[in-house]
């Protein structure tokens, strides 16, 4: 197998300075609030491992996909898999490169981890919940109609409940690929980078408009509108967050799950809207684009359907999606440039559709 050396990329350990220095700024943030108010801090995915065991097999795993894959597609001689696996490892991954990806990772899980503490932290800090206001927005906002109602007629209760579950929950996933995929396969790191940061920005954001609007959610303080929907795995999260909700009001300390409900406004429809909206903005591939649109417009419907949103928090989620990626783009400056998600040094985008350059092409550009 032939190698040949990448084109020129951007690989600045500044790309993430601001976006670091606001995610180390929020996790002193939440820190100092677990002193004063005397609250454990928690790891939510202390499962897996500690983080700085976690972190590095993360990346690692990053590196394995992006480098394998693409040398045993060249089918070398067994005998020097190893020797070329190497060599592609030293050409894609140069020092700088794994900095600065390492700090990306970095950024987003400190903001992800403190997110998620300062959810857990609400009821001790904010013990009035707003949640019949927002219901009084519902109902002016639909003329008098529940929004979960009028969604449940419209869609039905059957197929479309396990679809929009599924729809839901695929979030949990799609975050961490998508991820992933920004910090490994960007062909311009700048314009990974910016999703990552504005990912990071979202997190900081919601936890701050939950303490602005605390809030519990349709689902937990009118329940009896969803009492027709089938169980489905929407339906064991939400059992799964209660659970976890009496545990930590009870007593913090004698458990190690943290607090996960909070309504304003909905991070599943902020974090899915700036992943759409990077990517028209960066223009991906238009087959991508229309498909994280649609899936905006599916989660959105989830959030409402099921009852874990109002209508405000599903309108909120979308401007502070918007916002989180304004402030990123300002805080990592990204290129113009179009960027190849999922591509290498051959791909190149031609419209809508990307295609392997031929080696004249290649040399030519």
């Amino acid at each position: 197998m032939k190698l040949q050396a990448l084109p020129p990329r951007r690989f600045s350990h500044g790309l993430f300075h601001i976006p670091f220095a606001v995610a180390v700024s929020f996790t002193v943030l939440t820190a100092l609030t677990a002193l004063v108010y005397g609250l454990p801090l928690r790891d939510p995915d202390g499962f897996l491992g500690p983080s700085y065991v976690r972190l590095p097999l993360i990346l690692m795993a990053m590196i394995f996909v992006d480098v394998v894959p693409r040398t045993l597609l060249e089918r070398p001689p067994m005998r020097n898999a190893h020797h070329l696996v190497a060599a592609e490892f030293r050409r894609r991954w140069p020092v700088e490169r794994l900095v600065t990806t390492s700090v990306g990772l970095l950024t987003f899980y400190l903001a992800y981890v403190s997110y998620r503490n300062m959810k857990s932290f609400l009821p001790f800090v904010r013990d009035r919940v707003v949640d019949p206001l927002l219901q009084e927005s519902d109902r002016w906002l639909t003329g008098g109609v529940h929004p979960g109602d009028a969604l449940q007629q419209i869609l039905g209760t059957g197929v479309s409940a396990h679809v929009l579950s599924t729809v839901y929950l695929s979030y949990l996933i799609f975050v961490p690929l998508s991820v992933a995929a920004a910090l490994v396969w960007s062909r311009q790191l700048s314009q990974g980078a910016w999703y990552v940061s504005a990912l990071a920005f979202n997190w900081i954001l919601g936890a701050a408009s939950y303490y602005v609007l605390p809030s519990l959610g349709p689902i937990f303080v009118e329940p009896a509108h969803f009492t027709d929907l089938p169980d489905t795995a929407v339906t064991n999260l939400g059992e799964s967050l209660y659970r976890n909700r009496v545990r930590v009001l009870s007593d913090p300390y004698a458990t190690e799950s943290v607090h996960g409900i909070a309504a304003f406004v909905s991070l599943h429809v902020s974090v899915t809207f700036t992943a759409a909206l990077v990517a028209h903005l960066i223009r991906l591939p238009v087959v991508l684009r229309a498909m994280l649109w649609i899936y905006v417009l599916l989660t959105a419907l989830a959030t409402v359907y099921f009852g874990w949103h109002y209508l405000v928090d599903v309108v909120a989620g979308v401007a502070l999606g918007a916002f989180a990626t304004w402030l990123a783009a300002r805080a990592t400056q990204p290129t113009n440039r179009r960027s190849t998600l999922l591509g290498d040094e051959g791909l190149r985008i031609r419209g809508p559709l990307v295609s392997r350059g031929t080696p004249a092409q290649e040399r030519a550009t």
